[in-house]
Parts: C-alpha cells; structure tokens; sequence
C-alpha cells in the first residue's frame, strides 16, 4: 500500500471522472471552465479511507473534532474523523450565516481540524475557522483535497492540500466563456459533460 505521502490524487480524480471541462458556476458565484467533482470519488469507500489517511497526515498535532464546512464535504471529514477517533461534525447555512445546527456543539479549548474537498477563494472555509472561533475552540487547521487557489487565500491559520490544482476563475460579467455563449452549469444540477454519460454534482 503507497504511504499517504505517495498518493497520486491527480490520477484518482481522473480515474474516475471527478475532473470536468465546461463553463460551471461555482458555489462562490465565479464561473470557470474546469470543475472538481470529488463526491465521483466519494462513492468509493475504500478509496475515501486512502485519501482521509493522506489528509490526516497533513497536521501531526492531537484533534477532538473534525469539522467540515457543509454537510455535502461531511463524508470525507468524518472519514478523516475515523482515523483519527475524533467526532466528526459539520457547519451548515442558516440565513446566510454558518452555524452549527442538530445539536452539534464545541466546547471551548477542543482542538478542530477543518477538511473540505476543493478550496478556491477560501471564503466558505474562512467562515468555517470564524464559527469554530466563536466557540472559543482551537482551529489546527484547514485540509483540502485539492487547492485551487490562484492568490492569497484569506485564512490566518495553516492550510494544507494533497494537491495544488490552480485554475482560473472569472465574475459573471467578465466570463470569457459567457461572451463565447458556452451553456453554464451550476454543480449540483444534472448536467451532461462533453462525451459522457449525464452525471450529477454534489
């Protein structure tokens, strides 16, 4: 078996389709001609418990709770959990503001480590690291999947990814892809991929 450190999270996203090409509208409302779907890998948990392995190797510190920042990112943060026998919780919206709902709880000095599947302007994940806060709890730090930062993400704790896989965003009103009338996908609706199969997003 590849240690955590060896493995090769590229081709795994590829092997199984969680990499797309087209024009999608992302959560935080940028466009972009690439998404990663990682929930296509999700659905396999033998290769999850690959990945929470790697993801847990990134902090060697102690944790009490893993948290992830959505209920569609819970699946890998309680595998990482798993491995570590921590609690695993996640953060939902509540009018606009992150919270933790269904007697989820932490209590002040927990240490929490926060996985997420795909970071890209690192708004969500700041606001994750805020809700932890306020609970008096101590964030270790944010793990991703993959990183698709282009900039300074605006976290001031230690962000760690398996891998680095930066592409480009755009605002809505200056999307090439808009100007070139290519038909917009928002992940989370069925949507057909150029030679394949419809697939659903997370």
């Amino acid at each position: 078996m590849p240690s955590p450190n060896n493995l090769d999270v590229v081709g795994i996203l590829q092997e199984h389709g969680a990499i797309l090409n087209g024009h999608f509208q992302l959560p935080s409302g940028f466009h972009s001609q690439s998404y990663v779907q990682t929930s296509m890998v999700m659905q396999y948990p033998h290769i999850a418990q690959k990945i929470a392995r790697a993801l847990s190797s990134k902090f060697a510190q102690e944790a009490d709770v893993v948290m992830a920042p959505t209920a569609q990112t819970h699946v890998i943060a309680q595998e990482v959990a798993r491995v570590r026998k921590a609690r695993a919780i996640f953060a939902e919206k509540n009018g606009g503001a992150m919270t933790l709902r269904r007697n989820f709880r932490l209590r002040e000095g927990e240490r929490v480590i926060i996985v997420d599947d795909v970071i890209t302007t690192g708004t969500l994940t700041s606001s994750a690291v805020a809700l932890v806060q306020r609970y008096n709890a101590h964030v270790i730090g944010v793990v991703a999947i993959v990183d698709r930062s282009t900039g300074d993400l605006p976290l001031r704790v230690p962000v760690r990814a398996l891998i680095s896989y930066p592409l480009q965003v755009f605002t809505a009103d200056n999307c090439p892809l808009c100007r070139e009338h290519v038909p917009l996908t928002t992940p989370g609706s069925p949507f057909k991929p150029l030679g394949d199969e419809p697939q659903h997003g997370q």
